[in-house]
């Protein structure tokens, strides 16, 4: 091994400690080069149509599969993982649901200023260090990456899959321009498993890959018009995201609780009753979910699923 080699694996091993010491669980390193596979996917899945209406999937094609013309200079990929992995609210058996994810306080916030900081930590250690930082913030193939540098497999559910934890994790990267040792890969653990594709309500998930048009989570987050009247009754009352592909997977039976206070669901939402949820107010909302991610469907998108699992009134 070179003067060169050991200096990689020396400055990998800093990142990864470092990395460790705020709060994330995974972490793992990838040169910073075109992804040749996961491109052609990628277009196959775009030209299927499986985006729905999230045209924004269409954009920036270049720099989803190449990280050195989305950060010039890109030398590695750091990939992080943060546990959010909890125990799903007990509520009354007809409410609507939300997805884990959101209970608490919107991760994007928490896990890049967590980003922002290793960053400075790492400057502090070896040197000045340029790049960005990603928490579903651009247009960053992130499940790929996690995956190109071992932390997991991407399953059949298309979700990053550990073998220690399970699949409840925030994906982060770190695309800057130090030279690190990379990881590689590991095998895909999935086996004969079926058990996402066999309990997904709306048949959206193929083996390892998901149909996002028909996904609950694009429906009830990303979708901005009606809900098409075809999916009335399979939506298996979830109000905002869905956990069904992630709680039948064998793998998360190895899922540990997260420690992170700030992801604690809001104590009102364990007693909030259907009623309640169809009576729903922009103040309630407000004070309920002022920051979380379901900000992301706003008062009016909530409400409109609302409506659409009670079948009361148009989903407009």
């Amino acid at each position: 091994m070179t003067t060169a080699d050991l200096l990689k694996r020396e400055r990998a091993h800093i990142v990864k400690s470092l990395a460790n010491t705020l709060g994330f669980q995974y972490c793992g390193i990838s040169e910073a080069t075109q992804l040749e596979d996961e491109a052609r996917r990628l277009e196959l899945w775009l030209n299927q149509s499986m985006h729905g209406k999230m045209s924004y999937m269409e954009r920036h094609f270049d720099k989803r599969i190449d990280p050195r013309k989305l950060v010039p200079g890109a030398r590695s990929v750091v990939s992080l993982l943060f546990n959010y992995a909890c125990e799903p609210i007990k509520q009354t058996e007809d409410a609507p649901k939300i997805s884990r994810y959101a209970y608490g306080e919107d991760y994007h916030h928490m896990i890049k200023a967590k980003l922002f900081e290793l960053v400075e930590r790492i400057s502090e250690e070896v040197g000045e260090v340029h790049g960005r930082v990603f928490v579903d913030s651009a247009p960053v193939m992130d499940k790929a990456w996690a995956s190109k540098s071992g932390l997991g497999w991407i399953g059949k559910n298309s979700n990053l899959i550990t073998r220690h934890s399970g699949s409840w994790f925030f994906i982060a990267e770190m695309i800057i321009d130090l030279e690190l040792e990379a990881d590689g890969p590991i095998k895909d653990y999935c086996g004969s498993c079926t058990r996402c594709i066999d309990a997904c309500p709306t048949e959206a998930i193929t083996p390892y890959v998901v149909d996002g048009s028909k996904c609950i989570s694009y429906l009830t987050i990303e979708l901005r018009d009606a809900i098409p009247e075809g999916f009335k009754g399979k939506l298996d009352n979830w109000a905002f995201g869905c956990d069904i592909c992630q709680e039948v997977c064998p793998w998360n039976r190895f899922a540990k609780p997260h420690k992170e206070p700030a992801f604690s669901a809001h104590p009102e939402l364990a007693e909030m009753s259907k009623q309640e949820w169809m009576e729903l107010t922009e103040e309630t909302f407000g004070r309920l979910f002022s920051k979380s991610a379901v900000q992301r469907a706003g008062f009016d998108g909530l409400s409109r699923t609302i409506r659409f699992l009670n079948d009361e009134g148009p989903s407009v």
